[in-house]
């Protein structure tokens, strides 16, 4: 296991600045997942910590070592790309040891280094068969394999599971999480799936046009984003106008035309005073609907019609509307679902909003 760190790092190519200064660090033994958009620098940040590029400025530090003019093959690295990256004419098992010829690594332990990867992947046995004799989730955990079996220092998933049927994703990002934490390698996942990285990670590094947006776990950067992009990005939101009306130690009261006035103890409430304008930030699922007015335990309360009904399966997405205001609000499919056109009340707790800055 080894620490990385970033301290400073930007990339341009040419006028493009595909990263810029960015400072990060991933502990040792963590499983780190860089997320945004295509194009927000995050694949270009594992392609400089394997060293396939070179920072234009800044230095990247594996363990103690800065390693910016260190070649790939000298990082001790696991590497696993989205097409996997199998070679077709060579058996399972040739496949996991190509890293190990280089290593001078004597043919017997070759065999049981081998067949303990294979363990650690859940395939034991398929040695002598063809990438093309397996199914893409095979496939895929051989790529891993290939990846381990070098008992890397950092191991490095770019978009692993982005090939894969939306069951055998959801299988597989269960099956990685477990692998992970039994060999206890620090990663780092490159993702745009918000659900991956929800479900996966220690940390989330959300990033934008090159930039970090927010670092944080799961539950931080989903319950208090910092930002409109970090709250639209993990998930359907809803973000407020509002006025700052009272301030104090444990949060702020803001005041909005839907909610009236309401507390808000989350978020970034840093040099917030009265009359100050602030968005606030209400995830779709903690909005709650009724028939009937909310009880003390909502904090916030309005009332709105039921503009449109999005059916999801288990779950429903409506869409009301309250006077300039639409709400979106994700909800558990109920006996009597509330149809369009219908007038509802709108309810959410002060501990379930957040502040976020343009």
């Amino acid at each position: 296991m080894a620490r990385v760190e970033l301290r400073g790092v930007t990339k341009a190519f040419g006028l493009v600045r595909a990263v810029q200064k960015a400072d990060i660090t991933f502990e040792e033994g963590s499983f780190t997942t860089l997320l945004g958009p295509s194009g927000c620098g995050k694949t270009t940040i594992l392609r400089m910590i394997s060293g396939l590029e070179s920072p234009t400025s800044g230095d990247i530090l594996i363990g103690d070592q800065r390693v910016n003019e260190i070649p790939i093959h000298k990082r001790n690295l696991g590497l696993v790309f989205q097409n996997y990256a199998l070679f077709p004419h060579k058996t399972i098992a040739e496949n996991i040891a190509f890293g190990l010829k280089y290593r001078s690594v004597e043919k017997s332990e070759m065999q049981e280094r081998v067949k303990n990867a294979l363990e650690v992947v859940r395939l034991p046995g398929v040695e002598d068969r063809y990438p093309a004799q397996l199914s893409g989730g095979q496939q895929q955990r051989i790529a891993l394999a290939r990846a381990i079996v070098i008992e890397p220092s950092v191991l490095l998933l770019d978009e692993p599971l982005s090939a894969l049927d939306a069951n055998l994703r959801e299988e597989m990002r269960v099956e990685l999480t477990a692998i992970q934490h039994r060999i206890g390698v620090t990663t780092i996942f490159v993702t745009h799936d918000q659900s991956e990285a929800l479900a996966m990670s220690d940390r989330i590094i959300v990033m934008s046009a090159g930039n970090v947006e927010q670092v944080g776990t799961p539950r931080e950067v989903y319950n208090a984003p910092r930002s409109e992009f970090v709250a639209n990005f993990l998930g359907a939101a809803n973000i407020l106008q509002g006025e700052v009306v009272d301030s104090g130690p444990d949060g702020v009261a803001v005041d909005n035309e839907v909610f009236g006035t309401f507390p808000v103890s989350n978020g970034d409430l840093d040099g917030l005073r009265p009359g100050d304008p602030v968005r606030v930030v209400m995830r779709a699922e903690k909005v709650k609907l009724s028939r009937a007015p909310h009880g003390d335990g909502m904090a916030a309360a309005g009332q709105g019609s039921v503009e449109a009904v999005d059916y999801q399966g288990q779950v429903v997405r409506y869409f009301i509307r309250s006077g300039e205001c639409q709400l979106q609000v994700i909800d558990m499919i109920e006996d009597r679902p509330f149809a369009v056109d219908e007038q509802v009340f709108v309810g959410v707790r002060g501990v379930d909003c957040s502040i976020v800055r343009s």
